[in-house]
């Protein structure tokens, strides 16, 4: 399973250090997270730290 980040993202860069899998990175306009590379924090967290971080609420699943 992988996470999106939404058009609604204002690069506020707290999302990214918090990704145990290096899976966020700055993309042409708002960070992106590699669907290769995220596992949803598991077995780091209980929860995806990006979420719990995101000011906005612009994290979702990606379907």
């Amino acid at each position: 399973m992988s996470l999106l980040i939404t058009e609604d993202c204002i690069n506020c860069d707290l999302c990214e250090p918090e990704c145990p899998n290096e899976a966020i990175k700055m993309g042409k306009s708002i960070y992106e997270i590699d669907p290769n590379l995220c596992t949803e924090c598991e077995g780091y967290y209980d929860t995806p730290a990006c979420i719990a971080v995101c000011p906005l609420d612009c994290i979702e699943p990606l379907n």
